[in-house]
């Protein structure tokens, strides 16, 4: 009788015992699977290998030092003999008025970036597909291009010369037109023309090659869905509708989490460089990242390591909002 009641008892551990071997001996192929694949493809692992040596040395590492957020930096110390402060140097940057409007100018900025910066490449992808003639839209495409490929520097220095020529007060070529026309005058020292002038400036450079993007998935539709349109009597704006943008919304979608992620990370090149020009348009230039240089050159490293982690965690936070709504109005999603 005992026999029968523990027999169930002695199949199940059996069956447990085997099925633990089951896994075992799966995960052990699968490592010797990844093992051979390395064994395999060894050259490609070595090509690979600088950059994860790149990655680990300028964008892991340095992560350990954000820890100046939390203590009260001093170089004779170093990053990690410095005394930990807690969260006085948050305490510090969240009541000071010029952090607030650096932050302000910095979501200004990058939401003027989005209204007008985002939809321009869109539309000048679909003036491309309608560019029938290779070769016109090989030099146009090319002309457009260009621009991204000019260094900050010489892009700024393009934009203040076309403004003022030469760096004195007489107008450049654009800045005569503008006081001509509208009595404007020495607009880059004017904080009320710095925005227009970064987003205009900031189309004119990205514009064109931000376009490569959709422009191949305009070219992924299908001809198929173009000659159905067209069957039904559907002229060139209802097929921009009804074909071109259902054909490249995923496509939109995963750009536009990208750029709402990008809304408070603008890099400080062009807005320091544009500052050195326009030297009284501080109101509305100073943001986060040229805040936390001038943190470190006044030697509150400290404070300035806590605006750009806060800055970072809220970037992050953007990301994740606007991919999980993303993922439930369309399904299309970063991850």
């Amino acid at each position: 009788m005992a026999a029968t009641t523990n027999e169930p008892q002695v199949k199940k551990a059996f069956d447990q015992r085997a099925s633990n071997d089951e896994v075992e001996a799966i995960e052990r192929e699968h490592w010797r699977g990844i093992l051979r694949d390395i064994v395999r493809d060894w050259r490609l692992y070595l090509m690979f290998l600088p950059l994860l040596l790149f990655l680990i040395l300028w964008k892991y590492l340095p992560i350990s030092s954000m820890i100046i957020a939390f203590k009260y930096y001093l170089p004779t110390d170093g990053v990690y003999g410095s005394v930990f402060t807690g969260l006085s140097n948050y305490q510090t940057l969240l009541s000071t008025g010029a952090f607030w409007s650096a932050f302000r100018n910095t979501f200004i900025l990058s939401f003027y970036g989005l209204c007008f910066g985002f939809p321009f490449p869109i539309i000048l992808a679909l003036f491309f597909s309608e560019i029938k003639n290779r070769i016109v839209l090989s030099v146009v495409q090319v002309l457009t291009y260009l621009p991204k490929f000019i260094s900050t520097v010489v892009m700024v220095s393009i934009v203040a010369m076309l403004i003022r020529a030469g760096g004195v007060s007489s107008p450049g070529p654009i800045g005569s037109l503008l006081q001509s026309w509208f009595g404007w005058s020495d607009l880059i020292n004017d904080p009320k023309a710095f925005r227009a002038i970064y987003t205009i400036s900031g189309i004119w450079q990205t514009g064109g090659y931000s376009s490569i993007v959709y422009f191949a998935a305009i070219l992924a539709i299908s001809p198929t869905n173009y000659e159905a349109a067209r069957i039904d009597g559907a002229n060139k704006m209802q097929q921009l509708r009804y074909v071109t943008i259902p054909g490249m919304a995923g496509t939109l979608v995963i750009m536009l989490i990208l750029n709402i992620g990008q809304l408070l990370t603008i890099g400080y090149e062009k807005v320091y460089l544009l500052q050195t020009y326009g030297t009284d348009t501080y109101e509305t230039s100073e943001i986060v990242a040229t805040y936390v240089i001038h943190g470190f050159m006044t030697a509150q490293q400290g404070v300035g390591t806590a605006a750009d982690m806060f800055n970072s965690l809220l970037s992050m936070v953007l990301v994740l909002g606007s991919n999980k709504i993303a993922k439930k109005v369309s399904n299309t999603s970063l991850f």
